[in-house]
């Protein structure tokens, strides 16, 4: 690739033109006496030749190649510019920004249940950052193959050994498979250490690694809302009693205190009702078991005091029917 010729000046520049490139590889531009470097914020600029580092360029600007640049080159500096001298070159641009992606697994995992003779299949989401970590190590291993790098390159290589990941990080902090979010933080930094160790192998640090949700089958998540509804009602009274205690410390002063307070007095109320049936349905029951054996009442009267006739301690006259007691 030339990169000095004696045809017009240029500009070596990378505009980042797509988003989430983690370098770019200038080339098929030639450039003469008096072309510059535009180096924007977040972006190193690397002169190779021969596939050699000539220089590493970080501060952002605009230089002119020929007096910022080329004295600076470590086997370029003595070059001068000819008419017909053309100089084979490349200028690699890496972007030092961190950068955020979205993870999602494909399929869902199996894990090892009990009782479940195909496992229990989950799914997982989550964000990942990463960044240039080693310029020769991309320069080495992505550089001399790629003309760009991007996001997409790094997730498709972490989406390929993520799942294996996710079982073996789920066996080791994942105390238990129904409530796996109280582990997630665990479980992330555990596949983020991992990750991080794969990927700079080709100069790229993996910085963060997060687990927004798991995703259960339909079926799973149902039970869970019915265990979560029964031990709610199971935690009603000790509930009612604290929501009433904390909003009549606060006032009635209206909104959702005072519509707490209603809703608690109503039940309370309710409860009373319940209770005092209960208690009214009991009562001839109770009485009837005191009753001394014989058949008399003490608490009624010996006569009707309608017509006079004995009672006998009945609860209804013999001769006009009047109830009694």
């Amino acid at each position: 690739m030339g990169l000095f010729s004696n045809q017009f000046s240029n500009v070596v520049e990378w505009s980042e033109p797509g988003e989430g490139v983690l370098f770019y590889k200038w080339q098929n531009q030639e450039i003469k006496k008096g072309s510059k470097l535009i180096i924007r914020p977040g972006q190193d600029a690397i002169f190779m030749y021969n596939g050699v580092v000539e220089g590493i360029f970080e501060e952002e600007g605009s230089y002119d190649i020929e007096s910022d640049i080329l004295p600076f080159l470590t086997t370029l500096k003595s070059f001068k510019f000819g008419f017909n001298t053309p100089l084979r070159a490349e200028v690699l641009f890496i972007n030092t920004k961190e950068l955020l992606v979205k993870w999602g697994t494909k399929n869902a995992i199996n894990l090892p249940a009990a009782g479940l003779p195909g496992g229990m299949p989950i799914r997982a989401f989550g964000t990942f950052n990463c960044r240039i970590a080693e310029h020769s190590v991309v320069i080495d291993k992505l550089a001399g193959i790629r003309q760009t790098y991007t996001v997409g390159d790094v997730k498709e290589r972490i989406i390929a050994s993520l799942d294996q990941l996710l079982m073996s990080w789920i066996a080791k902090e994942g105390r238990d498979m129904f409530n796996l979010q109280a582990d997630a933080r665990k479980i992330a930094k555990g596949i983020e250490s991992e990750l991080d160790a794969d990927m700079r192998r080709l100069g790229i640090g993996i910085t963060d690694f997060t687990i927004e949700s798991f995703s259960y089958p339909e079926e799973i998540r149902k039970m869970q809302e019915k265990a979560a509804a029964q031990s709610m009602v199971g935690d009603m009274n000790k509930y009612t009693q604290m929501a009433m205690a904390d909003s009549m410390g606060k006032g009635h002063g209206g909104g959702a205190a005072s519509d707490m307070v209603s809703l608690q007095m109503g039940m309370a109320l309710g409860q009373q009702m319940v209770n005092q049936m209960n208690q009214n349905n009991t009562a001839p029951h109770n009485m009837q078991a005191s009753a001394p054996q014989g058949g008399g009442n003490p608490s009624g009267p010996k006569f009707c005091p309608d017509c006079g006739t004995p009672t006998g301690g009945t609860k209804f006259c013999g001769n006009c029917g009047k109830q009694l007691f």
